[in-house]
């Protein structure tokens, strides 16, 4: 049985003519020659690859799609091609002529008999030069070298030991099998698959890719590049560095923890020595052996201790690999995390975590927009805002008794001819303040201020039956008894002169405008109210005759009869003067300290 498998070459062996390859931009299929020479130009993409050995999939101009993989180039020796429907990595081997020997047919057994997660699988070979290629599964995230150089990839702590564990789970089950050792682990030959599985790959076959021809190497640098994972025992004996050890493994997987804990090339940080210079350092065991330097706060103590066991110079003091999780799993709390545990792990922080900035941004969200309604409902009625809010227009409405008042400051165009317009600013906003703070004791609606006019309106946009009247007067009252408390910053002992009116009368109310919409109040019941109080006099409150005779109705107002005023637009008008109410708990400016009536300005 075991003599029929090896013979039965259909087992391992691929047509090079059942792959398929990629399209050369000019529609010609892509060849093996043009493939490897490592010509950009020659894929018709703009990828990049920095891996050497192991293949990558990196990104493409032309985005990611099966044929953009197929672009994927390794240092010019890993082509992606399909084969039977599958994308497969196809790593070159350098030779010329291929004899197949009983080795090459034991050794192509074991590997199509692996099969472990953390192991790439071994899918054949190409044996007929000088198209010999060594073909195994691709991964679409590319190599683990790939993956720690790219800076948009955040690894935390948790992801880089799920990493180590992985690749440590791929090798101790390597060694244990007939392969029994990798050869050549390092970076590059870690590649990642789409579920962000780590897998070793480029393993055994180490008789079939010996006496390879060195001129392949695109520079001595990238040769001696390469050998940075290479134990300093393999580099004095060239023959056993084809096959490598176990030990040697060890080596190379300490380099490796030094990459995942720089995320960068493991001598990087020593730019003194040139790779070749490196490899004559490490090879001849100088003192202190020369090593990776990985700064102490790069990663936690135990895993520097790790590197350093595997690196250390005596072959025979280096862990194994079943000893290496032992020192992991001791290391992560117990508890041996792939990168997939890991993932899962922090998806479930991720969405625990995500409920709780949804319910925060809600709660804020629900706070923005209680301060935008809130900001709203100051400019425009609560149910006019809301009705707008549903798209629902507002139909002009008729109020057939509503009370309007209207304020200004006598002297006012002088008070800011001798201020700065900073000072005007700061005047207004605070007697603004003030008043805004006196209204919302009462039911009233702010309509506008307009420079130092302050109108109110009671009775609309709801209904409160004559209500509105007492409503407007008492607020009156109060807007001006506040004036014995409020002081003007830069012009602290003066005055300040506020004139009083109002006017009780239907009106028409409506929205006016789109961008920027306005609830206004429309009829002659407001130009009344304005009358009344640009023909007023400072410090104190003018109503009219139909707020008094209604005012009057109620028996708590204090009034007083000031005569017939000519008003605009009306003639001669019998008016009122509004002292206070039986009931009223503040006291009113004193009318002495009123300015005289040249300061007026009569309207």
């Amino acid at each position: 049985m075991l003599e029929q498998n090896l013979n039965d070459q259909s087992l391992w062996i691929v047509d090079y003519a059942d792959i398929v390859l990629p399209e050369h931009p000019t529609g010609h299929s892509t060849t093996t020659s043009q493939v490897s020479s490592g010509s950009q130009a020659a894929t018709g993409s703009k990828s990049m690859s920095k891996s050497v050995g192991g293949h990558t999939h990196t990104s493409s101009g032309s985005g990611n799609t099966d044929q953009n993989m197929f672009h994927t180039i390794s240092s010019g020796k890993t082509v992606i091609g399909k084969y039977k429907g599958n994308v497969v990595a196809m790593k070159k081997i350098e030779k010329e002529k291929l004899v197949v020997t009983r080795k090459h047919l034991t050794e192509f057994k074991q590997m199509r008999d692996l099969l472990h997660e953390n192991v790439n699988i071994f899918v054949g070979a190409c044996i007929y030069p000088p198209r010999i290629y060594l073909i195994t599964a691709f991964c679409s995230k590319g190599s683990l070298q790939d993956l720690l150089e790219n800076d948009s990839i955040n690894l935390d702590n948790a992801f880089k030991m799920s990493i180590a564990v992985d690749i440590a789970k791929g090798m101790a089950f390597l060694h244990g099998t007939t392969i029994a050792s990798h050869g050549r682990l390092k970076s590059s030959n870690c590649v990642v698959d789409s579920r962000w599985v780590v897998k070793v790959t480029d393993y055994g076959m180490g008789d079939f890719k010996c006496d390879q021809d060195d001129s392949a190497w695109e520079s001595e640098h990238a040769r001696y590049t390469d050998m940075f994972w290479t134990a300093p025992e393999l580099l004095r004996c060239a023959a056993q560095g084809n096959y490598g050890s176990q030990k040697g493994d060890i080596y190379g997987y300490g380099i490796i923890l030094a990459e995942i804990a720089l995320r960068s090339g493991p001598y990087s940080a020593q730019s003194v020595l040139d790779p070749k210079g490196i490899i004559q350092a490490v090879k001849f065991g100088q003192e202190p052996v020369y090593r990776p330097f990985v700064p102490q706060d790069n990663c936690p103590h135990e895993m520097h201790r790790l590197m350093e066991s595997c690196w250390t110079e005596l072959a025979d003091r280096r862990p194994t690999f079943d000893s290496i999780l032992s020192w992991l799993k001791k290391m992560n709390g117990g508890k041996l995390m792939s990168v997939v545990d890991n993932m899962f792990s922090m998806m479930e922080k991720y969405a625990s975590n995500l409920e709780e900035l949804v319910q925060e941004r809600t709660s804020q969200l629900d706070e923005e927009k209680r301060k935008t309604d809130e900001l709203l409902y100051r400019m425009i009625p609560v149910f006019v805002a809301n009705k707008l809010k549903c798209g629902e227009t507002i139909p002009p409405q008729t109020f057939e008794s509503v009370t309007v008042y209207f304020s200004d400051i006598v002297g006012f165009t002088k008070l800011a001819a001798a201020s700065s317009p900073l000072q005007v600013v700061d005047f207004l906003n605070d007697l603004y303040t003030l008043f805004d703070g006196v209204i919302e004791k009462y039911d009233v609606y702010k309509v506008e201020t307009i420079g130092d006019a302050y109108m109110v309106a009671s009775g609309l946009p709801e209904l409160n039956g004559n209500r509105h009247v007492s409503e407007i007067a008492t607020m009156a009252l109060e807007l001006l008894s506040s004036l014995k408390n409020f002081t003007i910053r830069h012009i602290p002992k003066k005055q300040l002169q506020l004139r009083c009116g109002f006017h009780t009368g239907a009106v028409v109310a409506g929205v006016v405008g789109l961008k920027m919409p306005r609830y206004c109040l429309f009829g002659d019941t407001v130009n009344t109210a304005s009358r009344m109080e640009s023909s007023g006099l400072a410090l104190r409150i003018h109503v009219s005759w139909t707020s008094y005779v209604l005012l009057l109705d109620m028996g708590t107002f204090i009034m007083e009869k000031r005569g017939e005023v000519t008003i605009k637009g009306k003639g001669m008008v019998e008016t009122y003067w509004l002292h206070g109410r039986s009931d009223m708990t503040f006291d009113l400016p004193d009318v002495t300290l009123a300015a005289p009536l040249e300061e007026h300005e009569f309207k």
